[in-house]
Parts: C-alpha cells; sequence; structure tokens
C-alpha cells in the first residue's frame, strides 16, 4: 500500500494511505503500533478487531488502540484513501477521554468530524495554512468530546445487507448534489424503503437522510477550503435548497460559520484559538 509520511514529530505523525486493494484480495493481521484517528476521504473498507466488524465508507473515522491486531477487507469496492493522524500516549492523556473512547473501532460518518477531517485534508494538501498537527490535536478532542456519550455496538448483519449497504452510501456519496429520497435510494439496491432504512442504519449507524447531509457538509467544508467562490453559491451546489439551513447546520458541526470556517482554513488561527490554546501541550 502507498503511503507517504506528511508529518512526523516525537509525539505525532501523520500519513497518507493509499490502498489499491480489490474484493477478493486475502486480508492479513496488522497491528495498531500506536493510538490513531484515521479520517476516510474516498471508498469503503471492512475494519475488524477485537471480534468486531465494521464497515467505512468516506466521512468514517476509523480508531486504533496501541497493541490491538485487526484486519482490513475489501469486499465491495476497489481501494480507499485515509488521512491518518498517530498520537503518542502523553498525548492522547493529555488530551483527555476514557481509554475505552480509543476501542470503538469505527465512528460512522458526523458531521462534527468530518468538517475537521476536509479542513485537515485540505491542510494535506497545501490548500490551508493551519498545521496538520495543530488540526491533528482537534480533531482528537473533537473525537473525544462527541464520542464520549454515545454507545458503540457492532452491526449484526448479513453480507449481502453490508454490501447494500456500502453501495447505496458511495451513491448517495457520488449524487448528494441532487434531490435523493428514501425511494429513490432504497431503490438503487433493490430492497423497500422500510427495510433499506433499517439495515442502513445498522451497518453504517447513521440514517440515509443523515449521510446525505453530512456528505453535503463534507464538501462544502473542501469547497470553503479551497476555493473562492461565494458561499451562497458553494451551499447550493452541494445540494442545500436553503442557504439558511446550510448555514444552521454547517454551524452545528464544525462550531463556527462557514465564513469563518473558510477564514480558518486561510490561516485564521482565531477561530480555534481557544481550543488550541486548551489543548497547548507545552
Amino acid at each position: 500500500m502507498p503511503v507517504t509520511t506528511l508529518l512526523r514529530h516525537e509525539s505525532l505523525t501523520v500519513f497518507d494511505f493509499r490502498c489499491a486493494a480489490t474484493p477478493g484480495d486475502s486480508p492479513y493481521a496488522e497491528l495498531h503500533e500506536s493510538f490513531s484517528l484515521s479520517y476516510v476521504r474516498k471508498g469503503s473498507f471492512g475494519y475488524l478487531s477485537r471480534g468486531r466488524s465494521f464497515e467505512l465508507v468516506a466521512g468514517s473515522l476509523l480508531v486504533g488502540h496501541r497493541g490491538d491486531e485487526y484486519l482490513c477487507t475489501h469486499d465491495h469496492v476497489h481501494g480507499d484513501e485515509c488521512l491518518s493522524f498517530h498520537f503518542a500516549p502523553d498525548w492522547v492523556e493529555a488530551i483527555g477521554g476514557t481509554p475505552a473512547l480509543w476501542r470503538v473501532g469505527s465512528v460512522a460518518p458526523l458531521a462534527e468530524l468530518m468538517v475537521l477531517g476536509e479542513l485537515a485534508s485540505a491542510a494535506a494538501e497545501g490548500r490551508s495554512d493551519i498545521g496538520l498537527d495543530e488540526l491533528g490535536l482537534l480533531l482528537a478532542a473533537r473525537f473525544v468530546e462527541v464520542v464520549s456519550g454515545r454507545k458503540h455496538r457492532a452491526p449484526s448483519t448479513r453480507a449481502e445487507d453490508r454490501r447494500r449497504a456500502v453501495a447505496a452510501a458511495l451513491w448517495i456519496d457520488a449524487h448528494a448534489h441532487d434531490p435523493i429520497g428514501l425511494a429513490a435510494a432504497a431503490a438503487q439496491v433493490g430492497v423497500s424503503p422500510y427495510h433499506f432504512l433499517r439495515l442502513f442504519a445498522k451497518v453504517l449507524g447513521v440514517t440515509p437522510h443523515q449521510y446525505l447531509v453530512r456528505s453535503r457538509l463534507r464538501r462544502a467544508a473542501r469547497l470553503l477550503a479551497e476555493d473562492e467562490r461565494p458561499v451562497t453559491d458553494i451551499a447550493y451546489d452541494v445540494g442545500f435548497a436553503d442557504l439558511s439551513n446550510f448555514v444552521r447546520s454547517f454551524h452545528r458541526a464544525a462550531g463556527v460559520s462557514p465564513r469563518g470556517f473558510r477564514r480558518a482554513a486561510r490561516g485564521d488561527r482565531k477561530i480555534f484559538q481557544d481550543r488550541l490554546k486548551a489543548l497547548s501541550l507545552g
């Protein structure tokens, strides 16, 4: 697997993973050598660790615990891309949260985490002046905040249901700029809307509509970081029919307005200054 080291510090290393595995390739055992958060930028894969299995799609977060063995599978699509932050134990302790948080395995696509994942992607590609170390800390702190109160249960589903859920998620992500209803998404995988709603949520941890909105917010975050178009144009281009709804949804996810997020992407550290000060590790 092609791996590029983007940043290497004593307590934090950032990798860009580009996996080209295909359905039918045999998985092999790997070891988490550090605590890690890997943001899925593209594609899909399965993750098995400590007797639990997860399906990850674009916007998901893989959570690694140092010393745990795992397998990655590619039963549904060809390859994936991840931006992976690896933390030393002292940074994990300073960020806070219980050790059990780092054994949740995977976090479903959540807007609160996806917008930071996209900002980190922009920084990795040179489209933002915020440091990758700063964004790694912000992402880890937000992960702890968001996940602390959530329950984590690995779904027990048939392989066919997992395949359908992943295929539907990929279709929703590719068509997020269009109006998409539950029936249309269900038709893509050949099941009833009722059954589709249940299997999608069970496999991926979010409803189809939640994933649709979060796909739109993820694209918006990317465009705000790299594009000069007005916020209104971006809102409509990613699929929001109402500007005020977009602004409210984005602010709820990112903690800042779309314009504030754009300024942060261009290096205005005042936007996240309080959070960075709170996370200062000396």
